[in-house]
């Protein structure tokens, strides 16, 4: 071999080992950079956990919450109907109580009117026929 390939064959040996030197710290820097990451994850992982407990704690507190307010709900309906209930049959009550007397009354009022309208009439008639005695007494002569 001459001079030229041995001083070749010696760019390619140290190439090499620049490549693998620098291929070992990548991996070494790849090894860090994934216990860092780990590392990371880990202590979000115990930051947000208690978030988690809190946030389902929030949310079976407000799940019972509702489902109070629901039953209430249906309470204040149910006794509102009752309540509109027992006013119709008060309503009903009280309309039929005074109904019959309000109809009697109304006949008797109807009863004392025609009466005095006949009364009136009766006058009427006798003192068109006193006044035409009268006419017809003058005319006797």
């Amino acid at each position: 071999m001459s001079t030229w390939a041995n001083l070749f064959l010696g760019i390619i040996a140290v190439a090499t080992l620049a490549i693998a030197i620098v291929q070992i710290g990548v991996v070494v820097a790849a090894g860090r950079l994934a216990r860092r990451v780990d590392t990371l994850a880990q202590q979000i992982e115990r930051d947000v956990k208690p978030l988690f407990g809190h946030l389902n704690a929030i949310g079976r507190d407000a799940s019972r919450a509702a489902a109070l307010a629901t039953a209430q709900v249906e309470r204040a309906d149910k006794l509102f109907a009752d309540v509109v209930m027992r006013v119709e049959l008060a309503l009903d009550s009280v309309q039929s109580t005074l109904g019959t007397p309000a109809r009697e009354g109304r006949a008797l009022l109807s009863a004392f009117k025609a009466a005095f309208k006949a009364i009136r009439e009766l006058r009427r008639d006798a003192r068109s026929r006193q006044s035409r005695a009268e006419d017809e007494d003058a005319l006797f002569i």
